[in-house]
């Protein structure tokens, strides 16, 4: 990309942390093989802001190649957010969208954030203004199967029930959504099954070594506010939840848990669960290596603060 790639927020975060990056993985388009790798996906992750402005993330499913590269600065995706998910009114034409392709069975991920610039009745196109890879740390491999579709249906959280919470603590894997003036972006997150820490409605989440970018911490800087995205790889189940965040970039709650610079805490704030949600199940998770040295945290640590 021409100039600097981080906005002033990415740049704060790398200092606090004491890192740097170039952004040399950064474009302004997709390369082939990025191309190449989003019609490989049955799925693919995606946020958007709702009409308060409030990020939510969500994912989106299709047969393999239902998502589709016409130039290396556009994706067609066909499939948008069904009527009872929270995120659909976020997916507007001219509305920024944030994308994260992920391969749980080769732990392979992209990134490719833009504008929607098309609506159709049964998907979207749209025009991507940044693109890079990001490594596999902390994605645990899984493989997937199609199963016949169901009647979702989705319940609005009054807080996090004790379902709900329950999913959280043994999660490995989250989603999480933010944003910027520069736009929106969904990250992964990854951890051994106890690395996001309960309490009530609050969760703290550690944050491991990753690529120096700081996109995400980076937007939480600017705009606290944040979608989260889990998911039963079991069932098909999704928990989607609005909320605030505040990062925390050191302190003995680091110290307790191994592999983790640094954390931020999420306080809910709105919630949904939509069971069955998808028409996808998943095998039991291969941690990945990077998964198998950190640890999980301490039961009174995270209530720490």
């Amino acid at each position: 990309m021409d100039g600097q790639p981080f906005h002033p927020g990415e740049l704060k975060a790398q200092a606090l942390a004491g890192q740097s990056s170039r952004g040399t993985g950064i474009r302004s388009f997709m390369p082939d093989q990025h191309r190449e790798f989003f019609a490989l996906l049955p799925y693919i992750f995606a946020a958007g802001l709702d009409t308060a402005g409030h990020p939510i993330a969500t994912v989106l499913t299709g047969e393999a190649g239902f998502v589709t590269s016409p130039s290396p600065t556009e994706l067609a995706i066909a499939a948008r957010p069904a009527a009872y998910d929270p995120a659909m009114a976020a997916f507007a034409a001219g509305a920024p969208i944030g994308l994260l392709g992920l391969d749980f069975r080769t732990r392979r991920r992209n990134r490719a954030n833009g504008r929607i610039t098309a609506l159709t009745d049964g998907g979207m196109t749209a025009a991507i203004g940044e693109s890079f890879g990001n490594c596999a740390k902390y994605i645990q491999a899984r493989q997937h199967e199609a199963v016949p579709a169901s009647a979702p249906t989705t319940e609005e959280l009054a807080g996090l029930a004790a379902a709900a919470r329950s999913l959280i603590a043994q999660s490995d894997t989250l989603f999480i959504a933010s944003a910027s003036k520069s736009g929106v972006d969904i990250s992964h997150r990854g951890g051994r099954p106890g690395f996001v820490a309960v309490e009530g409605d609050r969760l703290t989440v550690p944050d491991f070594a990753g690529n120096s970018y700081f996109n995400t911490l980076g937007n939480l800087l600017l705009e606290p506010a944040a979608s989260l995205l889990f998911i039963d790889f079991s069932s098909g189940d999704l928990i989607q939840l609005q909320g605030e965040t505040e990062i925390v970039w050191g302190g003995p709650e680091c110290d307790e848990l191994a592999g983790a610079q640094r954390f931020w805490r999420f306080h809910s704030q709105r919630g949904w669960r939509r069971r069955e949600a998808l028409s996808l199940r998943w095998s039991a998770p291969e941690p990945a290596p990077t998964t198998l040295a950190t640890g999980r945290w301490r039961p009174t640590s995270a209530a720490a603060g």
